[in-house]
């Protein structure tokens, strides 16, 4: 156990300071500080940023500009192959003699029915995943050269 020494008790740490905190930056651009740093002399740096408020990115330096909608339009077709008719009919002509409605199969299929409707009319992007569960539920071949 800790003894005392005898005598009178006495403090023996530092006095601590408080000072105010650093202005922030945002505080330091108001017009208000500026107006007072030109009254008073103060030192001001002014910075023109490169490019400010523009939407272009040209610079010598940087080389040709190159636009990325020209880029995507070289590098990718126009448009998505969409589901033939062959099997947009072949999934109806299945469907039916299954006496099955559209909400039916999407339910068997774990899809939305919209994506059944999507592929009966010819608008979807023929997704590989979606027609395997269709052929396993329809009985019926979708992929292939054997369609």
């Amino acid at each position: 156990m800790a003894t005392r020494g005898v005598g009178p008790i006495t403090q023996d740490w530092e006095p601590v300071v408080l000072r105010k905190q650093k202005p922030k930056s945002s505080d330091l651009k108001s017009s208000k500080v500026v107006n007072n740093a030109l009254r008073t002399g103060g030192p001001i740096e002014t910075v023109k940023k490169h490019d400010a408020g523009t939407n272009k990115k040209t610079s010598s330096s940087a080389g040709p500009v190159v636009y990325a909608r020209k880029l995507d339009e070289t590098t990718e077709p126009a448009a998505f192959e969409r589901v033939g008719t062959e099997v947009r009919a072949a999934i109806q002509k299945a469907r039916l003699e299954k006496k099955m409605s559209q909400a039916e199969l999407a339910k068997q299929i774990n899809e939305r029915v919209q994506v059944v409707q999507e592929y009966e009319s010819g608008k979807a992007v023929p997704n590989q995943a979606v027609l395997a569960k269709m052929e396993r539920v329809l009985g019926v071949k979708l992929r292939g050269k054997g369609k």
